[in-house]
């Protein structure tokens, strides 16, 4: 067997373990997406028992996630589900909004769920007005605010944030929607 022969034997090895190591957080990526998505039904049908139940799976997920190196691109939307699910359930538990480094998640994830959040805040709002709710609603817009008005000072461009600058756009739209629905 020759030099290269055994050279690129190794580099197949590498990447069949790169590639089953792949398979195993793309399958733990679409569990934890799934299993944030289920969380944040149950806390708009107001189902917090069953919330918190999801929300400890998906930590046992995430924790298992973070040991994977070298995979962002896979894990970042994952990450970004989580980031929107635990600040929700902090906002509807009236618990300080944890950060990124409590969280233990990459910060660009962080700042994304952060602006879906503003979203899911929104119909929380909504929903209170049906219920003739005023003072949870408004509530719920504070955060939408706090959320919008701390993400503000950040002006990069997409290359070093992508999405950021749509979806503060659309949480703009929504917050400005949801001014006008408080108003109403």
């Amino acid at each position: 067997m020759s030099k290269l022969d055994s050279s690129i034997g190794k580099i197949v090895k590498i990447l069949e373990g790169e590639e089953k190591e792949q398979d195993e957080l793309l399958r733990l990526t679409r569990e934890i997406v799934r299993g944030c998505s289920v969380a944040i039904k149950c806390i708009h049908s107001k189902e917090l028992k069953e919330c918190e139940k999801q929300i400890e799976a998906v930590e046992r997920m995430v924790e298992k996630m973070r040991k994977a190196d070298g995979f962002e691109n896979i894990t970042m939307q994952a990450y970004q589900e989580y980031a929107e699910a635990r600040v929700l359930l902090s906002v509807i538990g009236r618990k300080d909004i944890p950060t990124y480094e409590e969280l233990k998640i990459p910060f660009k994830a962080y700042l994304l769920g952060l602006l879906d959040c503003v979203g899911e805040l929104r119909r929380e709002m909504l929903e209170e007005l049906k219920r003739g709710d005023k003072k949870k609603a408004d509530y719920y817009f504070s955060k939408m605010d706090e959320l919008y008005e701390a993400l503000l000072p950040l002006r990069f461009s997409n290359s070093l944030l992508p999405n950021f600058r749509r979806k503060q756009d659309v949480a703009r739209m929504q917050l400005e929607q949801a001014r006008s629905e408080l108003l109403r």
